[in-house]
C-alpha cells in the first residue's frame, strides 16, 4: 500500500491503538487487516510505540500504511521513519513538524479545529487534516469546511466516532475516520477487535 489517499479509499478508517504493546501488536493487526483496514495508527503515549510500529510494519507494511500517532517532536517524526512507519498523526497542527514530516517522506495528518488551522496545515503540506476533538467539530461543521476547503482535501474526524455516526459525517463530506477507544483499549481480545472491526468497515464502505 504506497499511498495514503488510496489505502483510505480502500477502507476509509483509521485504527487508532492507543495502549498497545508490542505483545499483543501482530494479533490485533492482523484482525484489523483480516477486517479490511488498511490504516493503522500507534499513538506514542503507548507502551513502547516504536517496537510496535516495526512489528506492524514488518508484518503488515506491504498491505497497510502503518504510523504514529500524538506526535509532538522532530525525534517522534525520525523514530517513526526508522521503525518502518509512513505516516504521521499529530493533534496539533505545529508548521515544524509538518515540515519535518515531509522532509522524511512520510505521510502527515495535523489536528485542526479551525478554518484557519485547516489552510494553515495545508500551506504547510499536510496531507490531510484530521478533525479533532470531532465531538467539538459535528457533521455540519464538516458540510461547512467542505465548502471552503480545497474539494480534493482529506478530511478525517476523530473522536467519538463510530457505527452510528459515521454516516452522517459521510453525508457531510468527511472522507475517512479515526476510530480508537471504540475498536480497542487496552488488553482487548483480537477476537473482539476483529468483530467491531467488522462493523465499522461494513458502516463506513
Amino acid at each position: 500500500m504506497t499511498d495514503l489517499r488510496c489505502a483510505l479509499a480502500a477502507c476509509p478508517l483509521i485504527a487508532i491503538l492507543r495502549g498497545i504493546t508490542p505483545a499483543e501488536a501482530v494479533a490485533i493487526g492482523e484482525a484489523l487487516i483480516n477486517a479490511g483496514f488498511r490504516v493503522i495508527e500507534v499513538p506514542l503515549n503507548s507502551p513502547e510505540p516504536f517496537e510496535s510500529i516495526a512489528l506492524l510494519a514488518r508484518a503488515f507494511g506491504d498491505r497497510a500504511i502503518i504510523g504514529a500517532g500524538t506526535v509532538m517532536t522532530h525525534a517522534d517524526v525520525h523514530a517513526t521513519a526508522d521503525s518502518g512507519g509512513r505516516l504521521i498523526v499529530m493533534p496539533h497542527g505545529d508548521r515544524d513538524i509538518i515540515s519535518a514530516a515531509r522532509v522524511a517522506g512520510l505521510f502527515v495528518t495535523p489536528g485542526v479545529a479551525t478554518p484557519t488551522e485547516a489552510f494553515a496545515a495545508l500551506a504547510a503540506g499536510a496531507d490531510g487534516l484530521k478533525l479533532f476533538p470531532a465531538e467539538m467539530i459535528g457533521p455540519p461543521v464538516v458540510n461547512a469546511l467542505r465548502a471552503v476547503l480545497p474539494k480534493e482535501t482529506l478530511l478525517i474526524p476523530v473522536g467519538g466516532i463510530g457505527v452510528a455516526n459515521i454516516p452522517a459525517y459521510r453525508s457531510a463530506g468527511a472522507n475517512a475516520f479515526g476510530i480508537g477507544s471504540t475498536l480497542y483499549a487496552p488488553g482487548r481480545p483480537a477476537a473482539e477487535v476483529a468483530v467491531v472491526a467488522r462493523a465499522l468497515v461494513a458502516a463506513a464502505v
